[in-house]
């Protein structure tokens, strides 16, 4: 296919933008620790550049170093320091036929309370002292953000705290992305005109690095969005409102940047067009789509260039960053809303994985240009592979929401982001994109064809070893079988398919039905053999618990245990219990779901946790959080509560979802039998499928 409107070239005011594909904003903290573009993050902008796309959006980047930092390692346009590093990485994008439009941002209420005030003595302190940094991220790399729900921990960091500025003082207090203890202020008059100041002298900034444009972050919540929306705009002076007051913080914004950077400089704003409070149970509260196409018409009007259509806040999270259950173009008629109200060109993510996908929104004039994220984390050729006809060799993205995990885990300890598709990602200094032909045709043995062993599988064949990879089943997939299987997981299945097309083109030979032993194993000669023989799921010593009518999750999810109409328990609130909850829900049964933690999905990413949780709300499912399981017997499940009070619980089935162990019986038996012997996945530490592919991808690198 060629994907003709893709591929067709478009203007966003006076610059030329060469196919129709966007690398949207997406903070990957490659960042130097003082906001500067430092070579890993101007690799990571070449090698996308290099893969095709047209135009790429730089990561949002702070007009300031006081209240307008909100993580680790984001890009800062604050001073004229900044200018040269950026014009490093401008011209590197530009050698590939790529425009780079950078990103200008405040987080306002949206913030980590401590973050900003922490940050300024850091930076004085490294500037002292260069080390500090280094024993810095050590000492944070542990921190649990729980301790701001202890009152004496709260009161302590208080004395280092600096409100956070905002239009009103609404807290971030909604959804599962709540802040909390959040010291939110309204800003004054003269913080405000000076905020318009800053906004402005960044941009000319940028301009002088010879960036393309500038985008105005006005979505997901942060601060231009925040004054735009009567939710968190509360105020009654000229700022607030009527929606021309809203929109006044914002048309002086664009005003400032025109007066700095000239008419022809150009301006795109990244807007929420609707920010969905009716899905979190306040209707007809903030930005709806309505007033969203009115403040949409008014930018074109205030002269900018190009808008970008999103939605939500953090308030709202999966409406802005979706999780696995999201349909494809599910929020596509909001870009088309937009198009057909204005005349300049509509940018929008529309959760888009798919060239076809791409080319359809395109032809059917939903947008102008397809704007993406993640699926560039998850494979940076997706453009170029696009364009020659190979779209069944791109690696989509799942939405599993691993990058936006390791992302926030990395806002303290200064690691950037990963991919669970694409291990490589953001390790671009380290790892070559075409692997040195070193490995000889030796033969190497990999048994399992789960995520971990196909990774392994593939990067050790691009390095021309012979590889073998052994499954016991009639299909690859491993544990992955496992994890698709609830509602809403297909898109797991694409994951299965992409690393078993990838493994056999490289020349990857896979024997189906294969149980692998010791003596199987040596008739290959292996020059190394790898282990990914996954896990299995844990069953628990409790009185009664081997009765028939107690079975672990993966009888369920294989299929070869199927209820309906039953009464069933549910033991753990993990990810996998909570989907095995879904599947039987689905099924026609009644459920409860069981938690020893005092909080629900412990563990859990909590905008995976949340989607599936408010499913279950609504399909009338129990839950009983804080309960020891103490005995099983005579169709009820005794349980402890940390009060000491005993319950009891009526049930049919029981189905335990208290964890994996590594199924590694195999590797332990050959252990000293081969000089070069690997277990990785499941099998050597039960984690998630990023952690899986990593250990693959990083033991496939470095076999010699």
């Amino acid at each position: 296919m060629n994907y003709p409107n893709l591929f067709s070239p478009m203007n966003i005011g006076s610059v030329k933008i060469k196919n129709r594909i966007v690398m949207s904003s997406m903070c990957v903290g490659l960042a130097e620790h003082d906001g500067a573009v430092s070579k890993r993050l101007s690799d990571y902008y070449e090698e996308r550049a290099a893969g095709g796309v047209g135009l790429i959006m730089t990561e949002c980047t702070r007009i300031n170093e006081t209240d307008a930092v909100s993580h680790s390692s984001m890009l800062s346009m604050s001073h004229d320091r900044y200018i040269a590093p950026l014009h490093a990485a401008v011209e590197r994008v530009h050698a590939h036929g790529a425009k780079l439009f950078v990103q200008l941002f405040h987080p306002g209420r949206q913030n980590v309370v401590v973050f900003p005030t922490l940050w300024q003595f850091n930076e004085r302190m490294a500037r002292v002292f260069p080390p500090y940094w280094n024993l810095y991220f050590k000492a944070t790399s542990s921190f649990d953000e729980s301790a701001m729900d202890d009152p004496k921990t709260v009161k302590r960091m208080k004395r280092y705290m600096k409100p956070l500025l905002a239009p009103s003082a609404v807290p971030c207090g909604l959804g599962v992305n709540a802040i909390r203890n959040q010291n939110t202020i309204a800003m004054t008059i003269p913080q405000i005109k000076t905020l318009i100041s800053q906004f402005a002298a960044a941009a000319k900034r940028v301009k002088k690095a010879g960036a393309d444009g500038v985008e105005l972050h006005a979505a997901h919540g942060y601060l231009l969005q925040q004054f735009l929306s009567p939710y968190t705009n509360q105020r009654t002076d000229e700022y607030g409102g009527s929606l021309e007051n809203r929109m006044r913080f914002l048309r002086e914004i664009i005003d400032g940047i025109r007066k700095e950077c000239g008419p022809d400089f150009p301006i795109s704003v990244r807007l929420t067009a609707d920010e969905f409070y009716d899905t979190i149970g306040y209707p007809g509260q903030g930005i709806t789509l309505d007033e969203g196409v009115e403040i949409a018409k008014r930018l074109e009007q205030f002269g900018i260039d190009a808008l970008n259509i999103s939605s939500g806040a953090y308030d709202t999270d999966q409406t802005c960053c979706e999780p696995i259950s999201f349909e494809p173009g599910w929020r596509k008629y909001l870009a088309k809303a937009v198009k057909e109200a204005v005349d300049i060109p509509v940018i929008s993510a529309n959760l888009i994985r798919s060239p076809e996908q791409a080319e359809a929104q395109l032809a059917e004039h939903t947008q102008d240009f397809i704007a993406m994220g993640r699926p560039f984390l998850a494979d940076l050729e997706w453009a170029n592979k696009a364009k020659e006809g190979r779209s069944d060799d791109i690696l989509k993205c799942i939405c599993c929401l691993h990058c936006m995990e390791s992302l926030h885990e990395s806002v303290l300890n200064g690691k950037p982001i990963e991919c669970a598709v694409n291990p490589r990602t953001c390790q671009e200094n380290k790892y070559e994109r075409n692997a040195p032909k070193d490995g000889r045709q030796r033969q190497i043995v990999i048994v399992g064809a789960g995520p971990a062993g196909l990774t392994a599988a593939r990067e050790l064949a691009a390095r021309d070893f012979k590889v073998t990879v052994l499954e016991k089943n009639g299909e690859p997939g491993g544990q992955l079988l496992l994890a698709k299987a609830p509602p809403h997981k297909e898109k797991i299945g694409w994951l299965i398919e992409e690393l078993t097309h990838l493994a056999t083109q490289q020349g990857v030979t896979i024997e189906y039905n294969i149980k692998a032993t010791k003596e199987v194993i040596d008739t290959y000669h292996p020059y190394a053999v790898i282990f990914a023989t996954g896990g299995e799921a844990m069953a628990p010593r409790i009185p009664d618990s081997d009765s028939d009518a107690v079975v672990t999750v993966t009888s369920v999810l294989t299929g070869e245990k199927i209820y309906s109409n039953q009464e069933i328990a549910v033991i753990g609130s993990g990810m996998t219990g909570l989907e095995t909850a879904e599947l039987l829900l689905e099924q026609g049964n009644k459920i409860t779901v069981i938690e020893m933690a005092d909080k629900l999905a412990p563990g859990a990413y909590p905008t995976n946790a949340s989607d599936v949780i408010r499913r279950l709300e609504k399909g009338g499912v129990r839950f009983l959080p804080g309960r020891k399981l103490e005995r099983i017997g005579d169709g009820m499940l005794y349980l402890s509560r940390k009060d000491g009070v005993l319950e009891s619980v009526r049930t049919d089935v029981t189905v335990l979802a208290i964890g994996v162990r590594s199924s590694n019986a195999l590797a332990k038996e050959c252990s000293g039998h081969y000089d070069r012997l690997y277990t990785i996945g499941d099998a050597e530490k039960p984690g998630r499928i990023g952690d899986a592919t990593r250990r693959a991808f990083e033991l496939a690198c470095s076999l010699h």
